[in-house]
């Protein structure tokens, strides 16, 4: 399972007037990195992201930070996940950045989604960029 990309849901989110990236992630079996799209692990990762945003807001008033790729679900490899998000990361909330954190997360990733809803509709996952 080490080679099998990791699955990571991510928010690019201002809380309070201050840029925050909530992450939220789980490792792939071999038929989910076959699937078309993420599926039910993607769609429990944005579920438990935004179940965790929302609970966070009681506090401190949330916006998205770049418009519809604020909420992305992203697979990367392990080794990519834990030690070139972190620099993304920090490199964002520092500098907000927002364009060049995208285009450092579109070289690194394998594949990515955006997450998106429409009324009377089931979330889906639109490849992005």
């Amino acid at each position: 399972m080490a080679d099998a990309p990791y699955l990571v849901a991510l928010a690019l989110v201002e809380k309070g007037g201050e840029r925050a990236l909530p992450l939220a992630g789980k490792s792939q079996s071999a038929a989910a990195v076959a699937a078309l799209d993420p599926g039910e692990d993607g769609r429990t990762l944005a579920l438990e992201l935004l179940l965790r945003l929302w609970q966070g807001s009681d506090a401190l008033p949330l916006r998205r930070a770049a418009g519809d790729p604020s909420l992305l679900l992203v697979e990367m490899p392990l080794e990519v996940m834990s030690e070139q998000l972190p620099i993304l990361k920090a490199r964002w909330i520092a500098t907000g950045d927002t364009q060049a954190l995208l285009a450092s997360l579109e070289e690194l990733v394998s594949r990515a989604w955006r997450i998106t809803i429409a009324r009377y509709e089931p979330l889906s996952f639109i490849a992005w960029p």
